[in-house]
């Protein structure tokens, strides 16, 4: 049994095919499965069922996989420590990252974390909330920046700020009079959502206390994961939306003429770095976490301090 074989079998489970397994090992597809039927003959099991498309582990495939990642990651800390002590940041990064937060924090942060990390290749993924941790549990990715809490035990939640929601209302909506708004001002008017599978959905939904898909006249559906087209949605088919507080940085005097913040307790979010428990990386991901912070206003994180609106 050779590390090798173990990463080959890591590789299969993760992507569930022989050929990508092989494409992502950087091996041919007929080396990395004579390895793994070596693997399968000297513990004498098998540890596939090849006859299932995609790939399944066998039932004791599954625990010797779940061995493997650990054997593996327990190898990598070797070089981690070294890399460590060294100070060095380098290698690869995998981070993904909620489409809600994505184009709102990273452009202000990579520019400069690459610039001081030269070193360091970043590869970085928009992903809801359900695939960063489907592939941060699987070492796909080495960490996720996305709402919490979560509640995942064998993941760990690295609080970064706190994020104030705020309602962009139509120039004709008669919330126009009010300086801020409340959850029940929003009931009675025509809502625009992100579609299933954001978080924000639900957050929204939560806030509002309102439990359906809420569109015009309620006869027509419209499904996006751009909080930038929900905005567009409000200026020209009237309604409101909810975005979070750093979508609006960059607005205009008019388009900021058109934003509400809601009366104490606000609606806030939690946006936090996701790793796994005995994570590699550290200190990558430690200067990722300093560099998101800095620049970062310092309201985004003592607002947890402040009356808050529980929104799950």
């Amino acid at each position: 049994m050779t590390l090798v074989q173990l990463e080959y079998i890591i590789a299969v489970d993760t992507y569930r095919s022989f050929v990508a397994a092989a494409d992502k090992c950087f091996v041919t597809q007929p080396t990395l499965s004579m390895q793994i039927q070596k693997l399968e003959e000297s513990l004498g099991v098998r540890i596939f069922d090849r006859t299932r498309q995609p790939i399944v582990p066998t039932e004791i495939g599954e625990e010797i996989i779940r061995q493997a990642r650990v054997a593996v990651l327990e190898s990598q800390k070797i070089k981690e420590i070294v890399a460590y002590k060294k100070g060095e940041v380098e290698g690869e990064l995998k981070i993904g990252v909620i489409p809600t937060v994505a184009p709102y924090l990273l452009p202000k942060v990579l520019g400069n974390f690459m610039e001081k990390y030269p070193k360091l290749h970043l590869h970085v993924w928009e992903y809801t909330t359900e695939k960063i941790v489907r592939e941060l549990k699987t070492g796909v990715l080495d960490c996720g920046i996305l709402s919490t809490p979560i509640h995942e035990p064998n993941l760990q939640e690295h609080p970064l700020f706190y994020e104030t929601f705020v309602a962009y209302i139509a120039k004709e909506s008669s919330l126009s009079k009010k300086k801020a708004v409340t959850a029940s001002d929003i009931l009675n008017e025509k809502l625009w959502l992100l579609n299933e599978g954001h978080c924000m959905r639900n957050q929204v939904l939560n806030i509002c206390n309102r439990r359906k898909t809420m569109n015009p006249d309620d006869s027509f559906e419209y499904n996006t994961g751009s909080v930038e087209t929900l905005k567009r949605m409000v200026d020209t088919n009237a309604g409101v939306t909810i975005m979070p507080e750093l979508s609006i940085a960059e607005f205009s005097v008019k388009e900021l003429d058109q934003v509400r913040y809601f009366k104490s307790p606000e609606p806030v979010r939690e946006i936090s770095l996701i790793t796994q428990q005995n994570y590699l990386k550290k200190r990558a991901i430690e200067a990722l976490k300093s560099e998101i912070l800095q620049i970062l206003p310092k309201r985004f994180r003592n607002k947890k301090k402040k009356e808050v609106m529980d929104i799950g």
